[in-house]
């Protein structure tokens, strides 16, 4: 018995460790490793924005890091998760990712009511949820709590940037979007920027619609017969967009109303080929931003895929970069309140340019880009050329939590 007991307390002792999650083992590993859960609409309507997200965020870990994945001596593992599109299992995601998986921080998701469903997850486990790059403002409004920080831009940066390019005295709008957080949000904010021109009609339809006449023929009717400039506005997510039906009912040339709308994902700017002067503004273009991060981004993204970054593409790897921005300044440290405390106001470098996360509500504060369109026959979609950059300080976004 006495030449046993020493092994028996052995293997008690490796049994107590392991129960805390210490076994020896697995904290080498653990501690060797910095996890990040990457939640997006790989499936679903959002599917085309998912997918460029995490290309996106995997290229700006390689940058980065210098393509070794490596920050303060250890690995970032990410592990991959999709949402559907569907706030019940974001949530489910979300929580196995911090309870199941251990992940240090998530990022996501693509869609705004899941990302408000993913909110109270982030707060209860006390872990840090980057949103990239679901917009409503809510997100970082009413919504928020201490643990969301933000690198895609709100309904309000959206909104505020597209009022300097529309907001004229004499322009009468209607307004098409999104019958959900995003496109909800988004009139509202739009509503509140809108200081000049006026908005005459609100319409609302779902994400995944096909047939766009009935919601086209009420904005027709609410705008026809108004005296002034008159305006489609269109604030739209998902597939299919409306921009073709746009096109087919040819309101400028039928009934002088011409469309505004902000960027998109390039499939969906081929549509933009038919309003060729179209103003508004935009997050992302590939050709617009001038400096090494968005060089580099075009560069290596022709390089393995052949075609260039989109909309989305830009959003991944500026989280990835604020990641790892943070990551570094921590060195390697995960612990939540540290992470936080560091990237409360902390700067950082995008394929847009700078951004900085605001200290009150953790939302990136970013520049914007006035563009219009031109019909190039080089390219397949509509090009927006720059007109001006609109820079975050001239963008007055209101702080709407409740800190």
């Amino acid at each position: 018995m006495n030449r046993r007991r020493p092994f028996a307390l052995g293997l008690l002792a490796i049994a107590a460790a392991a129960g805390l999650g210490l076994a020896p083992a697995a904290y080498a590993q653990s501690k060797g490793e910095i996890k990040i859960a990457v939640i997006q609409s790989k499936t679903g309507p959002l599917e085309a924005y998912a997918k460029q997200m995490i290309v996106g965020f995997n290229m700006g870990l390689d940058y980065a890091t210098g393509g070794t994945r490596m920050v303060a001596g250890k690995k970032l593992v990410v592990i991959e998760k999709d949402d559907q599109g569907k706030p019940d299992v974001g949530k489910a995601a979300l929580a196995a990712a911090y309870a199941d998986d251990k992940v240090d921080i998530a990022v996501g998701p693509t869609a705004s009511p899941v990302a408000l469903a993913m909110l109270p997850v982030a707060e209860e486990y006390k872990k840090i949820l980057l949103v990239e790059p679901a917009v409503a403002d809510s997100i970082t409004g009413d919504k928020w709590n201490k643990y969301i920080f933000r690198t895609g831009r709100n309904s309000s940066q959206d909104a505020a940037a597209n009022a300097a390019a529309l907001d004229q005295p004499g322009n009468v709008v209607a307004i098409l979007a999104n019958d959900n957080a995003f496109g909800r949000d988004g009139v509202k904010a739009a509503k509140e920027f809108t200081k000049k021109a006026r908005i005459v009609h609100e319409e609302y339809l779902p994400v995944g619609t096909t047939d766009f006449t009935a919601g086209l023929q009420r904005i027709i009717d609410a705008l026809k017969d108004q005296k002034g400039n008159k305006y489609l506005s269109v604030g739209w997510s998902g597939a299919p967009t409306p921009f073709p039906k746009i096109a087919d009912l040819e309101l400028e040339k039928r009934y002088g109303i011409k469309l505004a709308t902000g960027g998109n994902i390039l499939p969906a700017m081929v549509a933009y080929k038919n309003f060729p002067g179209m103003e508004g503004a935009l997050y992302y273009y590939f050709g617009i931003p001038k400096n090494p991060v968005n060089e580099w981004l075009v560069a290596n993204h022709y390089k393995q895929f052949k075609s260039p970054p989109d909309f989305f593409t830009a959003g991944g790897m500026s989280a990835a970069m604020a990641v790892v921005e943070a990551l570094k300044k921590t060195g390697g440290d995960t612990h939540t309140n540290k992470l936080i405390a560091t990237m409360e106001g902390m700067s950082f470098d995008t394929p847009k340019g700078r951004m900085t996360f605001r200290k009150e509500d953790h939302q990136a504060m970013q520049d914007m880009f006035h563009f219009r369109i031109k019909n190039d026959p080089a390219f397949a979609w509509g090009v927006p050329e720059l007109v001006r950059v609109i820079p975050a300080s001239e963008l007055q976004i209101p702080i709407r939590n409740k800190r």
